[in-house]
């Protein structure tokens, strides 16, 4: 096996026209959603701009009774408590604008989560789960810099910057005007630099995203990895895209560490204009130095909120960058908005009395999930093989095919009671058929009723309450059994729950621990074996008891006593209820009423066992292969 490093891949300098984009109008209702928190900062910030203010002027006050060999009386004391206003009011405001940019980040992380778990599954067959993850913790991170940063303060910086503009103007307006020079050139500099700072830093998003994405990938097959020999291979693909994202890190450093030198710099240079001008213009007698001595000190305050100001400027660019991300999934459809679209683009069907019934059934993957599967099939044969050339095997399987053709004019009946079995080899397009009637997707053309019903007329979640549906490779959720059990029916009770875990032959589960049904079952259902994951899944829907099974390989996993025990806890919950089964072994389907025979997404024969091996050359031959003829 080759250890040589891959090559390092070039990092590109982000340009204006890269991923999504944001404004500050769809900033704004992230700020304005805690409205009444901002009145208070922004109340809080007029106080401390006035107690701000006046300490300059008292100052003043103080150095020329002194010239004037006068009492002070209560200059100092008005001094100090001004200064000690000051900093309390700042020190409150500090720990709302905390507690407030918190809460952003908290009311930006709820409208994410809200929106990625009721997307369409297409956007999930799309895009990478660390992405998505990605996006709801680290993008929405920098939301918080916004308000703790110099934005939702503003109003007390405006005050006091205005203020001081204000007082300096009529303490000497031509040192006012070479002040503004310097600091006008410094707020063009920034505004310049806050550019880059945005597109950098949505670069590197996109690159944590990334990362987030092959940790997830590389610890979810930690086994594989590991049974592969591909660990160091594995860690080089991470580290290299680590490595994007220090880059890209790298860039926005270095545009927000030109906007430090740039504000200190305007500071240094004001204050050598201040004291040379000024002390030319004291020693000329136009200027007094207790006028000097204030105006030097507004000076100061007019950079704090400038200061403030471009450090705002540079949150606020970096937050634009992320929230392009976080707005991108915010406008996209969930499954309600498609329902409607759906419905009114659905064509007119034939009534149907059958329980389920596919008519004349088109589908065709969106480009967006085929080019993602593609990818995700690349990185297994990577990860399996050790070399990223050899992914002949993909294009070879798909070569005359039209991307994503999954299923081509399919129609069949499911009579009410029935069990109805889908076979056929892999690829056929059995695990789609299943996907389309749980509407995960939508047919490309023709029409799929329930009980006469064109399903796209159906609320989804009306429809899933009908189907209980156990996938290929069914997951088992991190948590205890009792949590798996219930995510259908957060109703039932532990005798239920121990009941139906009986009735798949899960009962020695319960015995491994003394907390029984609430015994942990570890991240993916590690402590548990596969055909124990398996018949879990099955037990979760048998418990919610709906009137239509659908069981994708549900019996895959099982050896052939726990698979015919599996078969009697089905057949005793089937009563009454209609089943749609894929299955690969014929032994455990043969029995079924009807056996509809799927290849390259056609129907190429129905009927029973009996019936296709006569009439069918494909069943004919998986039968032979499976000695069941």
């Amino acid at each position: 096996m080759s250890t040589s490093a891959p090559a390092r891949r070039g990092f590109r300098r982000p340009t204006k026209d890269d991923g999504p984009r944001a404004s500050i109008k769809q900033l704004l209702p992230y700020v304005f959603e805690h409205k009444r928190v901002l009145v208070v900062v922004g109340v809080l910030s007029v106080l401390a701009a006035a107690a701000t203010l006046g300490q300059p002027l008292l100052v003043g006050s103080v150095i020329e009774r002194v010239q004037a060999d006068e009492s002070l009386g209560l200059l100092v004391w008005a001094l100090v408590a001004l200064v000690i206003v000051s900093s309390v009011i700042s020190g409150f405001q500090h720990y709302l604008l905390q507690r407030t940019g918190t809460a952003v980040v908290f009311s930006s992380r709820r409208r994410l989560i809200a929106r990625i778990l009721h997307l369409p599954i297409r956007e999930f067959d799309a895009r990478r789960t660390g992405d998505l993850v990605s996006r709801v913790g680290t993008d929405t991170t920098l939301l918080y810099a916004v308000l703790t940063q110099g934005l939702a303060d503003s109003i007390g910086n405006v005050l006091i910057f205005a203020g001081a503009i204000i007082a300096m103007l009529i303490l000497d307006p031509i040192l006012l005007l070479l002040i503004l020079v310097v600091v006008g050139a410094s707020v063009a500099a920034v505004v310049v630099l806050s550019g880059r700072i945005r597109a950098a830093t949505r670069v590197q998003q996109e690159k944590v995203g990334e990362l987030a994405s092959g940790v997830e990938r590389a610890i979810g097959s930690i086994r594989t990895v590991r049974a592969s020999g591909a660990s160091e291979r594995e860690q080089r693909t991470i580290t290299s895209v680590a490595e994007d994202a220090y880059d890209a890190g790298v860039r926005v450093a270095k545009a927000s560490a030109l906007v430090v030198p740039v504000a200190g710099i305007a500071l240094q240079v004001s204050l050598l204009v201040v004291l040379g001008v000024g002390g030319f213009r004291v020693a000329s007698g136009a200027l007094t130095i207790a006028n000097l001595v204030t105006f030097v000190i507004f000076l100061f305050l007019l950079i704090q909120p400038l200061g403030s100001f471009l450090g705002a400027i540079t949150s606020v660019g970096q937050a634009l960058g992320a929230l392009g991300r976080i707005q991108e999934v915010l406008d996209l459809p969930t499954e309600t908005q498609d329902d409607k679209a759906d419905a009114a683009s659905a064509p007119a069907a034939i009534a149907s009395s059958a329980a389920l019934s596919f008519q004349n059934v088109h589908f065709r993957y969106p480009d967006a999930v085929v080019t993602a599967r593609k990818k995700a099939e690349t990185e297994a044969l990577t990860l399996l093989e050790g070399a990223r050339s050899d992914t002949s095997a993909i294009d070879t399987e798909t070569a005359g095919r039209k991307p994503g053709d999954v299923l081509r004019g399919v129609s069949f009946d499911v009579p009410r009671g029935a069990r109805v079995a889908l076979v056929g080899p892999s690829g056929a397009g059995k695990s789609t058929t299943l996907s389309l009637i749980e509407r995960f997707y939508d047919p490309t053309d023709g029409a799929i009723l329930l009980d006469g019903r064109d399903i796209r007329d159906l609320d989804r979640e009306e429809l899933r309450a009908q189907l209980g549906y156990v996938e290929q490779d069914a997951p088992t959720l991190a948590g205890t059994i009792a949590g798996n059990l219930r995510l259908a029916s957060p109703d039932a009770t532990d005798d239920e729950c121990e009941q139906v875990l009986h009735a798949v032959n899960l009962g020695d589960v319960l015995e491994r621990s003394p907390l029984g049904i609430d015994a942990p079952v570890g991240e993916s259902g590690v402590m548990l074996s596969g055909g124990e994951r398996q018949r879990l899944a099955i037990a979760r829907a048998l418990l919610a008891a709906p009137p239509i099974l659908l069981l994708d390989e549900s019996t895959s996993s099982l050896d052939g006593l726990n698979e015919q025990r599996m078969r009697e806890a089905i057949d005793a919950v089937a009563t009454g209820r209609t089943l749609i089964v894929i299955a690969h072994r014929l032994s455990t389907v043969v029995d079924s009423d009807i056996i509809v025979v799927l290849d390259h997404g056609e129907v190429v024969g129905q009927g029973t066992h009996s019936e296709l091996v006569a009439s069918t050359p494909l069943y004919r031959d998986l039968a032979k292969h499976q000695l069941l003829v």
